[in-house]
């Protein structure tokens, strides 16, 4: 099964680039990121069509996060627990059944948090510390479970072109990385780093001075794996090509392959 995560910015703009790169790339599963609609605007036919199952979480004008399955749903879940006075739509859960058993796959869409002098910053850190508890008491279930989505994390030096232009940023700050570090501790695996310690890999390139064409880009999209995921996992990679699309998002999917059958 192909797992897939996606930032589209806006679905209603990238409509007919997520129908393209479906129909090229047959992804199982797919969490999409800042679709920018309410639920009942987003174009579920048009992904019905391919053979998808549509859950959304949406919201006006901003954020919104959706989930795309060739399995039906077992379960859906939208909204970060921890918090009930959030209405920002930045998470949804889903269950799907497979021959081997049930697959739990999250797809989330972490505040960026800047600037880090406004009250966005600590809103991003208790994000994340929401995060860490229910992921801490999903991996209690011991079933393979997936964290996806674009993390407005720099894990490393290595995830950026020039991580020196952002040490002041909420992307890139130490307490942003070690709170991503400590869901690491508690048992999830960064797909991609577990299979490669490459530099040079990245899943944005913002739409200002040339990023693209000079390959300025940053790696803040992610696929976190429980152990029981990470011990199917067979591949991992980033669908680079989609940036070069005209009007792309400033985003590209990332995917991960686990060994696990319909």
């Amino acid at each position: 099964m192909r797992i897939a995560t996606w930032n589209v910015n806006s679905i209603k703009q990238r409509q007919e680039h997520a129908v393209a790169w479906l129909q090229e790339t047959k992804p199982d599963v797919v969490c999409l990121q800042e679709i920018k609609c309410v639920d009942e605007a987003f174009p579920r036919e048009a992904f019905e069509a391919l053979g998808y199952n549509v859950a959304v979480h949406g919201q006006k004008g901003f954020n919104g996060v959706a989930v795309l399955s060739r399995l039906p749903f077992d379960e859906v879940t939208s909204g970060l627990p921890g918090d009930d006075g959030d209405v920002q739509s930045r998470f949804i859960e889903v269950v799907v059944s497979t021959s081997e058993g049930v697959l739990r796959v999250c797809g989330i869409y972490l505040p960026n948090g800047n600037p880090v002098d406004t009250e966005k910053y600590p809103y991003k850190l208790g994000w994340m510390k929401r995060l860490k508890a229910h992921i801490a008491s999903r991996l209690s279930y011991e079933e393979p479970f997936v964290v996806c989505g674009d993390y407005n994390v720099i894990p490393a030096p290595e995830d950026a072109a020039h991580p020196e232009a952002w040490v002041n940023d909420a992307l890139f700050l130490p307490q942003t990385r070690a709170a991503f570090r400590e869901i690491l501790n508690l048992g999830m695996v960064d797909a991609l780093r577990t299979t490669t310690d490459a530099a040079g890999l990245y899943s944005f390139w913002d739409y200002q001075a040339g990023a693209w064409q000079r390959n300025n880009g940053i790696r803040i999209d992610h696929l976190l794996l429980s152990p029981q995921a990470t011990d199917r996992l067979r591949a991992v990679g980033i669908d680079k090509d989609v940036r070069g699309w005209e009007k792309p998002s400033d985003h590209v999917p990332v995917w991960a392959e686990l060994a696990l059958k319909a």
